[in-house]
C-alpha cells in the first residue's frame, strides 16, 4: 500500500474532491468544499439520497452524483476530467471498506467532515480561527453539549452547538452571524477521521463497551476519545477508570478532573449537595491553596441523578476554562432542560410508571436508569455493537421485575439473564423479519406489543423502562423513533 499524500486544504481551489456518503453530514461536506473552490463529487449506493442531498444544497451550490462502482473507479483511475484528490468520508465508514482502503492504496488522502472544517478553519479561510470546544465520551455527550452551550450563551459568547448534536461542523464555520465558539459533540467515528484536530478544550466524560464492531478494539475505541484531551485544557470524569486514566497521559496544558465526590484541588465535584468548583488558587502567607467555589445544588440540576449532576460538572469545567463565571454556570443549569427519550418520564397509568430512555443504546447508557431506584420491568433488544452485555445484566437482575426483548440481538440479552437472572419472567418477541423491517408500521406493532407485555408484568410503584442498551437501526430509523413509538405504544395501555 503506497503512503497516503498530504493536501494542504488551501490548495484544494479546482480539486475533485470525492464525498462519501449522502447523509447527515454530506450536505455541510459539499457546502464547504464549495465555498473553498472544489469540485464535489458526491458517492452514494441510493440515488434518491444524492437527490435528496442535492435538494438541501442553497442556490447556486451544485456537485455531481455517482454510486458507489463509479466511485471507485474515480479513486483508482479517475476520468476525463482528472482524479480524485481528496476523499471526505462520512463518519460511519468503518476504515476497512473497500473504497478507503483503495483510496489509501492509491495515496489518496481520507478526511471526515470535522477534519475538513478543523483545516479550513485553522488556515482562517472563514475569519479568525473559531474556539474549539469538544465533547465525547460513551453516554452524556448530547446532554453535556447542550448545557455547554447553555453556559457559554449566558456568558454572552457567540456560540453554537454543533456535530452530533444537530448542525454540522462545517456549517458553522459558514454560518451568518458568524460563530465564534464551537461546543462540538463528536462521536468516536468522527475523531477517528479527525487526526489533525486539537480542541482547545476536550472532556470525555466516560468510556464503556461502544462501538466495537466498528473500531475493531477497546484500544482503538479509547484512543479515538483520546483525540478531544490534546489541545490546552483536558477535562474527564475522574470516576471513570479509563477516562481517568486517559486524562493522566494527555499531553494538555491543564488536566480538570470532575467527580460525584468531593473534588480535589484542579477538580469540580459535589460538596454537602452543592456542585463546587476547586480550580482557581490563592496564595496566603506560607502556600497556595485552591479556594471552593459553590455553583448550585445539585438537586437543581436536571436530569436529576449521578448522570445528570456528572455532565453538569463536565460542561461547567469546559465552559469556566474559556472565561465563564460561576452566576453564569448556576443560572444556565438551573434553566437548563434535558432532550427527549433521556430517561424522560411519560406516563403514569394505574401506579406504573413508563420511562424512556431510547437514547440508552449501550449497556453501560441503560445502566443509570435502571438503577435509579425501585423495581423494573426492562424493555430491551437492538443492535448491540460488538458490547458484552453480561456484566450489566449481572449488576441489574435484583432490581427486575421482568424483561421484555426485541430487536436482533434480544437472543444474547436472554441468554444473559438466563445466567444471571434465571427466576426473572423473560418475554421474546420477534418482528416479520430481523434483518430488514419491509412493513412499515411493523415497529411501532412490535413496540406496541412490548409496552402491552409490560404493562402485564408490573405491579403498583414499578417502572416500566425503555432502556434498550443496544442502538436501535435494526427497527427503528433512530432512537427519537424508537422513543416516539414507545410513548405512543404507552398511550395505547392509557386506551388512548
Amino acid at each position: 500500500m503506497t503512503a497516503v499524500a498530504e493536501i494542504d486544504v488551501r490548495a484544494l481551489t479546482g480539486a475533485r474532491v470525492l464525498v462519501l456518503g449522502a447523509g447527515v453530514s454530506g450536505p455541510g461536506a459539499v457546502r464547504i468544499l464549495d465555498a473553498l473552490g472544489a469540485e464535489p463529487v458526491v458517492a452514494d449506493s441510493r440515488p434518491e439520497a444524492i437527490d435528496r442531498l442535492r435538494a438541501a444544497l442553497p442556490d447556486g451550490v451544485t456537485c455531481a452524483g455517482v454510486d458507489l462502482d463509479r466511485a471507485a473507479g474515480l479513486i483508482a483511475a479517475g476520468d476525463g476530467r482528472g482524479p480524485v484528490e481528496l476523499v471526505v468520508t462520512s463518519p460511519g465508514w468503518r476504515p476497512d471498506s473497500p473504497l478507503l482502503v483503495a483510496a489509501a492504496g492509491s495515496g489518496v488522502p481520507v478526511w471526515g467532515d470535522v477534519e475538513l472544517a478543523w483545516r479550513a478553519d485553522a488556515a482562517e479561510l472563514f475569519g479568525p480561527r473559531r474556539t474549539w470546544l469538544a465533547v465525547t465520551g460513551t453516554n452524556g455527550k448530547t446532554t453535556t453539549t447542550a448545557m455547554l452551550e447553555a453556559i457559554c450563551l449566558e456568558a454572552g459568547m457567540a456560540v453554537r452547538a454543533c456535530g452530533n448534536i444537530g448542525l454540522p461542523v462545517t456549517d458553522v464555520l459558514l454560518a451568518e452571524p458568524r460563530v465564534d465558539v464551537l461546543a462540538a459533540e463528536l462521536s468516536s467515528f468522527q475523531l477517528h477521521w479527525a487526526p489533525s484536530c486539537r480542541p482547545d478544550v476536550g472532556v470525555v466524560l466516560n468510556v464503556a463497551e461502544d462501538h466495537l464492531d466498528w473500531h475493531g478494539s477497546m484500544e482503538a475505541y479509547a484512543a479515538a476519545k483520546a483525540q478531544v484531551l490534546t489541545g490546552r485544557v483536558a477535562v474527564a470524569g475522574a470516576d471513570d477508570e479509563i477516562a481517568a486514566r486517559l486524562l493522566a497521559d494527555a499531553p494538555a496544558d491543564t488536566h480538570i478532573g470532575v467527580r460525584l465526590g468531593a473534588p480535589a484541588p484542579g477538580e469540580l465535584g459535589v460538596t454537602d449537595g452543592t456542585l463546587t468548583a476547586c480550580l482557581g488558587t490563592h496564595r496566603g502567607d506560607d502556600d497556595e491553596t485552591v479556594d471552593p467555589v459553590p455553583l448550585l445544588p445539585a438537586a437543581d440540576v436536571s436530569p436529576a441523578g449521578p448522570a445528570g449532576v456528572l455532565d453538569a460538572l463536565a460542561a461547567s469545567a469546559v465552559a469556566l476554562s474559556v472565561g465563564a463565571r460561576p452566576e453564569h454556570v448556576a443560572a444556565a443549569l438551573r434553566a437548563f432542560e434535558v432532550g427527549a427519550h433521556r430517561a424522560a418520564p411519560v406516563e403514569t397509568i394505574d401506579g406504573v410508571h413508563y420511562v424512556d430512555d431510547s437514547k440508552a443504546t449501550n449497556p453501560h447508557a441503560a445502566r443509570t436508569s435502571l438503577l435509579a431506584g425501585g423495581r423494573r420491568v426492562w424493555i430491551a433488544g437492538g443492535l448491540l455493537k460488538g458490547a458484552d452485555v453480561d456484566p450489566l445484566v449481572a449488576e441489574v437482575a435484583p432490581v427486575l421485575r421482568g424483561v421484555v426483548l426485541i430487536g436482533r440481538d434480544r437472543g444474547r440479552i436472554a441468554e444473559a439473564l438466563a445466567r444471571h437472572a434465571p427466576d426473572v419472567p423473560v418475554v421474546q418477541l420477534e418482528s416479520g423479519d430481523d434483518d430488514v423491517v419491509a412493513v412499515p408500521d411493523e415497529p411501532q406493532q412490535t413496540m406496541d406489543r412490548a409496552v402491552a407485555e409490560a404493562a402485564r408484568m408490573a405491579t403498583g410503584g414499578d417502572t416500566v423502562l425503555l432502556a434498550p442498551a443496544a442502538a436501535s437501526m435494526d427497527m427503528f430509523t433512530d432512537y427519537g423513533h424508537r422513543g416516539r413509538s414507545f410513548v405512543l405504544a404507552v398511550g395505547r395501555v392509557a386506551g388512548r
